[in-house]
């Protein structure tokens, strides 16, 4: 599916200067540049900018995995937090672990520049039929 228009189906991503670069099935890769308006105290990018990435990614990469006709919402994420974002960008990876009836689980690295870890997120999806 082209990044472009999944994106434009999540206007909060796209206020928030999300851009999606890839998007398919099996991988959905994204990235947040980094703005004094998304961070907090220090000139870091604030953690909840870093799970506004994660989450949209995540959602993006269950969307691409439901069956037809279905859509999804995020029932539970949980994060860890591991290195301040203090310039460039947060960039982010989603894989599917699961991908069942009911749910869809997803694992999302969230990286700086230099490809260290920023973030660690594990995200449950809920299949809702259409």
């Amino acid at each position: 599916m082209d990044p472009a228009h999944l994106l434009a189906a999540m206007p909060f991503a796209v206020a928030t200067g999300i851009v999606l670069d890839r998007a398919d099935p099996t991988e959905v890769t994204g990235r947040l540049p980094w703005s004094p308006d998304r961070c907090t105290a220090g000139g870091v990018l604030h953690g909840g900018a870093l799970m506004t990435l994660a989450d949209t990614v995540g959602a993006a990469c269950a969307f691409l995995n439901l069956p037809e006709g279905a859509s999804t919402s995020t029932v539970a994420s949980s994060a860890s937090l591991m290195r301040a974002v203090r310039g460039g960008a947060a960039h982010a990876t989603a894989r599917p672990l699961h991908t069942g009836r009911s749910f869809v689980v997803v694992s999302v690295e969230v990286t700086d520049d230099d490809g260290r870890r920023v973030a660690q997120v594990t995200q449950t999806q809920a299949v809702l039929s259409g």
